[in-house]
């Protein structure tokens, strides 16, 4: 981040150092504020006054799967446009003030929301503040930023259908979840992000950015009675409430099929997965013990076991429980050589079926339990995480508390409880598999 000198870095560490510990010994000793404001606005607080600075994560919930027909990739072209000009500031001004200042201000857009982040030092955090107003309240949207932003994303879509991994996931979820919005790509399509108009982006900032789906997490150093009048200055004059965020269900389709996109290219990447477990199905964690088991732990997984070290068939492969606000999926990956893949897919098809018919042992739970009851906080090596981590709880609705419960919650899971989870959710037969590249003996899917 640009203006901040090396002694302030190091002092930062030493910030995320002390919070980390407060995170990990132990979790009771978190101190989570839910701030409430005179205008509404709720937010959650973690004070840390090791090191003068501020971190600020938000999120509106509603983000890509609302972007109008016709008009895919809206959401993520206004988060690169945001912050090129508001108010009376032009984008290099706008631009200037951050620099200059030493605040760090970005946006982002995901399929069930859309969210941004202020970093800041303390001493400028009003500045800050001021210019996410602006950002949020009286985005410019002029034509040359909008014409540069979308010939961005247009030559990101370029590149991103030269990665065969990227094309897979995509035919997948567009497989599985049809013309649900959840089958389209954030990015949108070349013509979809074309036909975007200035109109559309203020449309979307008028509709989208209200208090009524507005989540805020704050950490550093900055008190709540400091805290209330900042977020009352920038989301209290926000609207009250946006337009609709609510998207239809869908359910997942398990559907057998495996599909080949081909491509002249040495190794093939293969996606697979079917229907997954809600983050608040009674079963989730013990899903959750049970992908780590399978595919989610790397190389300590089954799945590398027997792909990987025992025939050196992929490099890396893996699974993972994946929660969308409509839906649900467990979804894996593997890459290996053109020749091999049906090979590594029988492996892969085994270990789903072998997970559901016989009890993991002791140790493979034991080992699982101390891994993601151990590592749950070591990622968290920012105080922007942190801040991240925040939002992520109540975009969830988890409950200000969760720190506290959710390694008893790993903890309580048996080997009974792993296998019950695992035969109501692993079917070998109705995965969902895509295949990229020129794979040798597969019989896709007519």
């Amino acid at each position: 981040m640009t203006g901040f000198s090396c002694a302030r870095w190091l002092a930062s560490l030493g910030s995320v150092l002390v919070v980390m510990a407060a995170l990990a010994h132990p979790a009771a000793a978190i101190d989570i504020k839910e701030v409430r404001t005179p205008k509404g606005v709720t937010a959650w607080l973690i004070e840390d006054k090791t090191v003068p600075v501020v971190s600020v994560e938000f999120a509106f919930r509603g983000g890509a799967a609302l972007d109008p027909e016709g008009k895919g990739g809206l959401a993520e072209l206004a988060s690169g446009l945001l912050d090129e000009g508001a108010g009376d500031l032009t984008s290099a001004q706008f631009q200037r003030q951050l620099e200059n200042n030493s605040i760090s201000l970005g946006f982002r857009a995901s399929l069930d929301s859309f969210g941004g982040t202020v970093y800041t030092l303390a001493e400028n955090r009003e500045l800050a503040f001021s210019l996410l107003q602006l950002a949020l309240t009286r985005p410019r949207f002029d034509p040359e930023p909008v014409a540069r932003m979308k010939s961005q994303i247009q030559a990101q879509i370029a590149r991103e259908a030269e990665r065969a991994r990227n094309v897979a996931q995509q035919r997948w979820h567009r497989e599985v979840f049809g013309k649900h919005p959840y089958g389209r790509d954030v990015d949108g399509q070349k013509k979809t992000v074309a036909a975007i108009t200035a109109e559309d982006l203020h449309g979307f900032v008028r509709s989208r950015f209200a208090r009524d789906n507005l989540i805020i997490g704050v950490v550093g150093d900055i008190t709540e009675a400091e805290l209330v009048p900042l977020l009352d200055q920038t989301f209290g004059v926000l609207p009250e409430k946006a337009a609709s965020s609510q998207i239809p269900g869908v359910e997942v389709k398990n559907t057998n099929k495996v599909i080949v996109v081909p491509r002249k290219i040495p190794q093939t990447v293969v996606v697979f997965g079917q229907k997954g477990l809600s983050i608040t199905d009674p079963d989730y964690y013990a899903a959750t013990v049970m992908n780590y088991i399978m595919g989610g732990g790397g190389l300590t997984s089954r799945l590398a076991d027997e792909v990987r070290e025992k025939r050196g068939l992929a490099y890396s492969v893996y699974t993972r429980l994946v929660n969308y606000d409509r839906a649900d999926v467990i979804l894996g990956w593997v890459a290996t050589q053109n020749a091999r893949v049906a090979e590594s897919m029988k492996l892969i098809r085994a270990e789903w079926a072998r997970m559901a018919k016989t009890p993991v042992s002791q140790m493979e739970l034991d080992d699982a339990k101390s891994y993601l009851t151990g590592s749950y906080f070591t990622r968290l090596n920012s105080t922007r995480r942190i801040a991240g981590l925040l939002v992520g709880l109540q975009l969830e609705k988890l409950g200000i508390d969760y720190i506290q419960r959710r390694n008893k919650l790993i903890a309580a899971v048996t080997v009974a409880d792993v296998q019950r989870v695992a035969r109501r959710l692993l079917q070998p037969e109705k995965l969902t598999v895509v295949m990229v590249g020129a794979p040798v003996g597969v019989n896709a899917t007519p």
